[in-house]
């Protein structure tokens, strides 16, 4: 907190209210051998002016990098309302909404959010938000079993095209509970699911598959095959998408003849900073006919004895507010304030002008990848559609390529030689509607300054 307004005389009053002669006998119970008497390497306390001032000059050198990242955490321009509004007391300091009589404001954003989400993926029932994209992801998983009884077998298919880290969250959450996760290989043509894999599962007990859309390196899925693949051999569709993509790619509800069953992603495009990686919150939507099935809670819309209309948490899975042996999670929680933020930057910015960033967004990365191609040596690694993401290949290793741009100001790109080394020199550039014309000319110049001195150096 950066004030805090107790005198000595405060905290003496403070500690004789309540029987204390000192601060440490608060602590008494924590026996003596587990508390730490000194900490050598910790400098000497500074005033308020000086850590000030140091901590000025630590985010210096952070710089103002350009960056051109994405996998899942995405620069967007967020307009200022979003967080001067949720930052306000009310929103900043609210947490469950334990008390419907003294939480409707809490309980009516929630409820536009859920509203808003619902709508967006084209489903009929959304929850009150989760951790991030990747728990959510696993918490999909671990629905796909509860909700698909006629199959036993707890396996689901996973492409390696999803999010790696989105794989590895969901076996580290999933996977002790007995889940099975089974990957899909991917066409190195197009960057897709390699649908000829398909028919070795025909006939299998499978209980779901994971569909990401657009997927891990930016390219656009074969949504409607996959689906009614799946629905035809029983299994459930588990659907991860980047929201701002839901603006103008068709919405999971709608895929194939019978839409996805389990819709999951990432919130953070939604008004949420990058923040040096979070926090961050997940969002999932589901049909109506699976809803006793979701993790988490739900946020309904009811009147009150006098006609009035009001809100109220209408079915709560956890652990918080059933038994725990009977709760669907015990580990999802509501991110309510970045949850906050996500509702009042849809409320901004509408269909429209969320349509606009996605096809700005798109139309940047296309200009990225045509500057890209006209450096020797570099090209696009997969000829499907994308969205504002695409697989870039290199002549020389990535890891001292992006070193290279990265001395200069200029973070280039991701390096997947550690998640997908087949690909060789590889890497997964992004572009949003952030980024100008002199931005997109400034990476190509540094990329192509960064091959020429490793070459020279080689």
């Amino acid at each position: 907190m950066p004030f805090i307004p107790h005198t000595e005389t405060d905290v003496r009053e403070m500690l004789a209210a309540i029987g204390a002669p000192s601060i440490e006998t608060l602590f008494d119970e924590i026996p003596a051998s587990l508390r730490i008497q000194g900490l050598d390497a910790i400098p000497p306390a500074l005033n308020e002016m000086e850590i000030g001032r140091l901590m000025s000059e630590r985010a210096r050198q952070d710089g103002r990098p350009l960056a051109f990242l994405g996998a899942g955490a995405y620069e967007h321009h967020i307009p200022s309302a979003v967080w001067a509004i949720t930052t306000r007391g009310e929103f900043y300091s609210a947490y469950t909404p334990y008390q419907a009589e003294a939480s409707q404001g809490t309980l009516q954003v929630i409820y536009e959010y859920q509203s808003m989400i619902a709508s967006l993926t084209g489903m009929q029932v959304a929850n009150a938000s989760l951790y991030d994209g990747g728990s959510a992801v696993a918490e999909a998983a671990l629905m796909a079993v509860r909700a698909h009884r006629r199959s036993r077998s707890q396996r689901i298919l996973v492409p390696t095209t999803v999010h790696p880290h989105y794989r590895k969250v969901a076996a580290a959450t999933a996977g002790n509970q007995g889940l099975r996760f089974e990957e899909l290989p991917y066409e190195r043509a197009s960057g897709r699911i390699d649908t000829a894999a398909l028919p070795a599962y025909s006939g299998e007990d499978l209980t779901a598959i994971v569909i990401q859309q657009p997927n891990f390196f930016g390219v656009l899925e074969d949504v409607d095959l996959l689906t009614d693949w799946a629905h035809a051999q029983g299994l459930l569709v588990i659907a991860v998408v980047n929201p701002t993509s839901l603006a103008i790619l068709k919405p999971p509800g709608q895929w194939g003849a019978k839409g996805a069953d389990i819709v999951v992603g990432e919130g953070q495009p939604l008004g949420v900073p990058l923040s040096s990686g979070g926090p961050y919150f997940g969002f999932m939507t589901t049909r109506q006919e699976y809803v006793r099935s979701m993790p988490g809670r739900i946020v309904g819309r009811t009147v009150d004895l006098d006609g009035k209309p009001g809100f109220t948490l209408t079915l709560q899975a956890r652990e918080q507010h059933i038994r725990r042996g009977k709760a669907t999670s015990n580990i999802c929680t509501n991110q309510g304030l970045l949850m906050t933020a996500a509702t009042i930057y849809l409320s901004l910015l509408g269909p429209v002008g969320l349509a606009r960033v996605a096809e700005t967004s798109h139309a940047r990365t296309q200009q990225l990848a045509a500057s890209a191609a006209r450096l020797p040596g570099v090209g696009v690694a997969f000829d499907g559609p994308r969205f504002h993401e695409v697989v870039l290949r290199l002549p020389r290793p990535a890891t001292a390529v992006l070193a290279e741009m990265a001395a200069g100001g200029v973070l280039g790109g991701i390096d997947l030689a550690q998640d997908y080394p087949e690909l060789g020199p590889a890497l997964l550039v992004c572009a949003t509607e952030t980024k100008t014309a002199a931005d997109i000319e400034r990476w190509a110049a540094a990329l192509g300054e960064a091959l020429a001195k490793t070459a020279r150096a080689a």
